[in-house]
């Protein structure tokens, strides 16, 4: 599957842009999926001393699409294709390694 087909996809459950707040929504939305995925590794630090084959992938790989959801709803309200995004993407990070400033910090390196 492609990204943009994704999107189209994850579009047919998304709330209309016009429900209030649904900017807010989906930026809470995303921020709170990505807490979710933080606290079940925080778990298996804390619980499983960190053990790679304790990793439960299923689960994760579930969070990380709920993840992928609110990117690509919140990428489409801005009007932004996540095609576009991940190609601009894999192209910033090439230019970056090119440039020798890949681990480097701050946005425009």
């Amino acid at each position: 599957m492609d990204l943009d087909a994704y999107q189209r996809g994850a579009l047919r459950t998304a709330a209309s842009r016009e429900k209030k707040n649904e900017l807010l929504h989906l930026v809470l939305g995303l921020v709170g999926e990505s807490g979710e995925i933080a606290e079940k590794f925080k778990k298996w630090v804390r619980d499983l001393d960190s053990d790679e084959s304790r990793i439960d992938r299923d689960d994760l790989a579930k969070e990380l699409g709920d993840v992928l959801w609110y990117v690509a709803v919140l990428a489409d309200y801005l009007d932004l294709s996540l095609d576009d995004i991940a190609v601009g993407n894999l192209a910033k990070l090439a230019d970056r390694q090119n440039r020798g400033v890949l681990g480097g910090a701050g946005d425009n390196r």
